[in-house]
């Protein structure tokens, strides 16, 4: 097979996977997890069913890979870790700088991907799987944002305190996804409302004179 030959055939199977995607998005999240089937997601997508079953296999993995580019903001296979948004957060010059390029990576994030992580919730009780998926995000959550406090920490960005760790783990909080998600229900919160709380509790956080 030839080399355009090929190409043709790999952006033909990459925008079937974009259109399979995207109507599972939608009816994840308009029907919720357990009313929605692969048979449906085949038929809103208009390609065949067997094309979604072979390419996903379960409806746990479809919905693991909606979210997962969702997070990601594209299907490039890079971790957040090595997303531009997170870099920035780690190597700003100033802590004002990290501080606004992490506020505007996680609100992006949970815009484009808070009402998947609702239907992860919904299904999880008997999902295994996204159970586990779901728990393996909030550490690694946990992990990058604890990374965030001890790169500016050690870069010399913040002022002595006597709890580091609590310093740590109230950002790590601050910035999990069902923290945006009991927020968005109990205030009913826009993102640019969440971004605006979470810039000003960032910024309270690292700035805490000592105790």
């Amino acid at each position: 097979m030839n080399e355009p030959v090929k190409g043709l055939r790999a952006a033909r199977v990459a925008e079937t996977e974009r259109r399979i995607l995207r109507a599972a998005r939608e009816l994840f999240v308009r029907d919720g997890y357990h009313a929605t089937t692969l048979t449906a997601v085949a038929d809103h997508a208009k390609v065949g069913h067997r094309t979604v079953y072979v390419r996903f296999g379960t409806k746990a993995a479809l919905l693991r890979h909606v979210v997962d580019v969702a997070v990601a903001g594209d299907t490039a296979e890079r971790a957040v870790a090595e997303r531009d948004w997170y870099q920035a957060a780690l190597t700003g010059r100033t802590l004002a700088d990290r501080i606004e390029a992490l506020v505007e990576g996680t609100t992006g994030l949970m815009e484009r991907a808070a009402d998947l992580f609702d239907v992860v919730l919904q299904a999880q009780a008997t999902e295994p799987e996204l159970a586990e998926a779901f728990q393996a995000g909030r550490a690694d959550t946990r992990e990058l944002l604890h990374r965030f406090v001890r790169s500016a920490r050690t870069d010399g960005l913040l002022t002595e305190t006597a709890d580091p760790a609590w310093q740590e783990e109230t950002v790590a909080l601050a910035g999990q996804a069902e923290t945006y998600l009991l927020l968005r229900r109990t205030t009913g919160w826009a993102p640019g409302q969440y971004r605006a709380w979470l810039h000003r509790t960032l910024v309270q956080v690292l700035t805490a004179p000592p105790r």
